[in-house]
């Protein structure tokens, strides 16, 4: 019954599409898919796992990682389907993949909503390990007030140890992957103030879809208004490219944080609960 997919054929992608639709009619709020992440997934390994019964696609997860030994799962399963322990058989069968490759940190993403998720979590003793809001903004911000000269260029390979610093510095891991910089649907800026590199911020476009992501200001600058100049020119580049909405997250406890982004228009979305479990 579980596919172990090496890649994610059209047909899956749309059975998976779907299934989310059913999910969020049934549930509302947003689920953790990373669309761009599944569209483009290598052929190599195996990251998602489907579940199928006469054709029809019941319960899905992925397995996504952004940082060495850390992996984010997040899986749906068909609302008629639910109570069958589809959602442990797959999430068993991520657990014998991932200790296959040497372990390490898994975080189980489970909406605030999901009680199904949260007895899955509490089912393997996982431990709360922090949650975050998703935010959208539906409409271009206003327009920043004057400043100093601030524009957002192409990060490059030469850009890594600054990025890195700002990334230990802001999310306590300095690992930077410099394919990543660009891709097909991200590229990853460095904000220059009067050409001074003060920060970076990474932009993502999968259809309708802008996303935020990697958001650093230099330490010593916050507080400035960089940030909020910034993120206006990041969202009005991604509206103007086609983008419909923009999305970002943030850390429930970071109030700075969350106190621009709903300055500048954002409005909650969800809740997401990350649950840790380590393995090997």
């Amino acid at each position: 019954m579980i596919e172990q997919a090496q890649g994610l054929s059209p047909a899956a992608l749309e059975a998976i599409a779907g299934l989310e639709r059913r999910c969020l009619a049934a549930d509302g709020g947003r689920l953790k898919l990373e669309w761009g992440t599944l569209r483009s997934r290598a052929t190599d390994e195996v990251r998602d796992l489907l579940w199928w019964e006469d054709g029809a696609l019941c319960g899905f997860l992925g397995i996504y990682g952004y940082r060495a030994g850390v992996f984010e799962v997040t899986g749906m399963v068909d609302p008629p389907k639910r109570r069958r322990g589809i959602g442990r058989a797959l999430l068993e069968q991520a657990l014998v993949l991932l200790e296959a490759r040497g372990g390490g940190q898994l975080l189980l993403v489970v909406p605030r909503g999901s009680a199904g998720g949260r007895a899955l979590a509490n089912a393997y003793g996982m431990a709360h390990e922090h949650s975050e809001h998703a935010l959208r903004l539906d409409d271009r911000p206003a327009p920043a007030t004057p400043g100093p000269p601030l524009r957002l260029r192409p990060a490059t390979e030469a850009d890594i140890p600054l990025l890195s610093r700002l990334y230990l510095d802001a999310f306590g891991d300095g690992e930077v992957n410099p394919d990543r910089l660009s891709g097909e649907r991200s590229r990853t800026l460095v904000i220059l103030l009067e050409e001074l590199a003060v920060g970076t911020i990474a932009l993502a476009r999968d259809g309708a879809r802008g996303g935020v992501y990697g958001f650093v200001i230099d330490a010593p600058l916050r507080g400035r208004g960089i940030g909020g100049r910034a993120l206006r020119q990041a969202c009005a580049e991604l509206l103007e490219a086609g983008a419909e909405y923009v999305e970002l997250e943030v850390e429930v406890d970071n109030d700075r944080a969350l106190g621009l982004y709903t300055a500048l228009g954002f409005r909650p979305l969800a809740t997401d609960d990350y649950y840790e479990l380590v393995l090997g």
